[in-house]
């Protein structure tokens, strides 16, 4: 037989198999000696058990309510008794009443079980992408229009998740969600998707060109990229707005033009004042950045051309089930007056 001998200067203990002999006040548990009954930690089950009973003060009742039986239900309530040091109900063959402990941990109980069932229904909310918070990263061209469109229409659809906007520059817009900083990204232009990350090419706004009111083509409806091939260019600075820039860049490939180019010296990304800077022509403009000018005339391209929008994100570094619902109502949502789907927007097969 296994033994186990303490020795103090007012008590011994014997425990042989498994069996309690005292010969002092302290007790130890069954088969752990060394550890006090009393230091085990309460069960939330047992917490239920006890508030149940105690609102009901009748054991039977309190077992219908909890859908256990009577007797696994006294053995919750003498366990945790035990397990308090304390009695907490006075039991007679009629009534059930609270002891003075037992009212004192009745008003404790209800304040956390309370905790736990709002902290179970806020994690299943976060789970499911009801709550949460976004870190959404865009460059200046998005912030306008296109960000408080979607971030408006999302905050119906999601009102207890938070979409935390932040404002960067390429290619820290890039870095920012590759290093987990941000979740999801937007920029205007095509860029690359680095491995792991996904690009959608969602949306774009058409190209728009802005001329002198002087200028030869002024008086016309629409303007071909071609007959501005020979004109100067006023082009926005690629350390100053880099997004924007490369969309620009971008534009030219797409009309297969090269024209002469002269850097703004306007320091404003709509560039409002770019009339001011002798030898610049013409500059190129989307109709969320053309509401500003008063003095350009604005005209539409013709053949069309468009700027796209790029979102990208990374679907296995996603955070919370959040990024992946604000993701998808992107590439669903509804866009601006005058902005156009593209293929990977989600409802653009609809649109002729």
């Amino acid at each position: 037989m296994a033994s186990y001998r303490e020795q103090g200067p007012t008590r011994e203990r014997i425990v042989r198999s498994r069996r309690i002999i005292r010969t002092g006040p302290t007790r130890f548990p069954l088969g752990r000696p060394g550890r006090a009954r009393y230091g085990l930690p309460v069960e939330l089950r047992q917490l239920e058990a006890f508030v149940a009973v105690a609102n009901e003060l009748h054991f039977g009742r309190a077992a219908e309510q909890l859908h256990v039986a009577p007797a696994t239900l006294s053995e919750l309530i003498r366990r945790l008794e035990r397990e308090l040091g304390a009695p907490l109900f006075t039991r007679t063959t009629r009534r059930v009443a609270l002891t003075s402990a037992g009212a004192e941990l009745l008003a404790r109980s209800k304040v956390i079980l309370e905790e736990i069932t709002a902290a179970r229904a806020a994690v299943r909310r976060v789970a499911d992408g009801e709550a949460g918070t976004v870190r959404l990263g865009i460059t200046p061209p998005v912030a306008p229009v296109l960000a408080p469109h979607l971030t408006g229409r999302f905050a119906v659809q999601a009102p207890h998740v938070a979409v935390e906007v932040q404002r960067l520059w390429l290619p820290v817009l890039t870095e920012a969600l590759l290093s987990g900083r941000i979740d999801v990204a937007i920029t205007c232009g095509l860029i690359p998707a680095p491995e792991g990350t996904a690009n959608e090419v969602f949306c774009a706004e058409p190209l728009l060109v802005g001329l002198r009111p002087e200028h030869r083509l002024a008086g016309q409806p629409s303007v071909g990229m071609s007959d501005l091939a020979h004109d100067v260019l006023g082009t926005t600075p690629a350390d100053l707005f880099p997004a924007w820039a490369l969309g620009q860049r971008q534009a030219l490939e797409a009309a297969s033009i090269a024209p002469p180019s002269a850097d703004l010296a306007d320091t404003d990304l709509a560039a409002t004042r770019w009339a001011d800077q002798p030898g610049v022509d013409w500059i190129l403009l989307i109709p969320s950045l053309a509401t500003a000018h008063t003095r350009t005339v604005v005209l539409p391209v013709e053949p069309p051309l468009l700027m796209p929008f790029t979102l990208q994100w990374n679907p296995s570094r996603a955070h919370t089930a959040a990024v992946a619902r604000f993701v998808h109502a992107v590439l669903t949502a509804e866009l601006p007056d005058g902005w156009r789907t593209l293929p990977d927007h989600l409802r653009h097969r609809g649109e002729r």
